[in-house]
């Protein structure tokens, strides 16, 4: 999955959401420089990955992509799955509102900022000034975030196709989250039920 369900499976514990939104930049034992919350986020995004790549349904969802964007499908789809979370009424909503959700996150991993590692130091500044998670509610965040990654990913030039891909396959797509999100959320209280729990 990407940033906003990483930071949502977090559950506004702060550690555990700062080590699983670096989790990507924390290579081999250097995870052990943390405090051990911020390790368990580290080991709960991994954990989640893990879950996500193989289950049936994100397979299926990242073969409607395939034809653009190949091997790459699956990153893509983390990304498109984030934007139908953005839209997923049965979390945002007027009692907890994305906007809200957004800021508070910011607010929590700028106090963590001396701790970033180098790569995730380079991207926050952006993430925050651009409104990453709130944005990825609309398609022209989606269609941003399709185009950062595919300047980031060796052999893609482009993500237009990949993007109309996801416009024309939208519904089916939708579908696929709204089968596999529940399941992830499921896993996720269960994997950590005994660190944490949700509001």
């Amino acid at each position: 999955m990407n940033y906003l369900a990483h930071a949502y499976l977090s559950f506004s514990q702060p550690e555990v959401l700062v080590g699983n939104i670096i989790s990507d930049y924390i290579k081999g034992k250097k995870q052990f420089d943390y405090s051990l919350a911020i390790q368990k986020g580290i080991r709960l995004h991994r954990a989640i990955d893990i879950f996500t790549d193989s289950h049936l349904t994100t397979k299926e969802a990242s073969q409607y992509l395939k034809p653009a964007v190949g091997a790459y499908s699956g990153a893509f789809i983390d990304i498109a799955f984030d934007h139908f979370l953005a839209n997923d009424t049965s979390i945002f909503n007027q009692n907890h509102s994305l906007a809200h959700f957004a800021e508070e996150t910011y607010a929590i991993l700028e106090k963590f900022e001396p701790c970033f590692p180098e790569g995730f130091k380079m991207r926050f500044p952006s993430m925050k000034h651009h409104n990453w998670l709130f944005n990825y509610k609309y398609r022209e965040g989606i269609k941003n975030s399709f185009e950062s990654l595919s300047r980031r990913a060796t052999y893609l030039t482009s993500s237009d196709k990949c993007f109309q891909l996801f416009e024309s396959h939208y519904e089916i797509l939708n579908t696929c989250y709204n089968i596999f999100f529940p399941e992830l959320l499921e896993f996720v209280l269960k994997y950590d039920a005994n660190t944490y729990t949700k509001s």
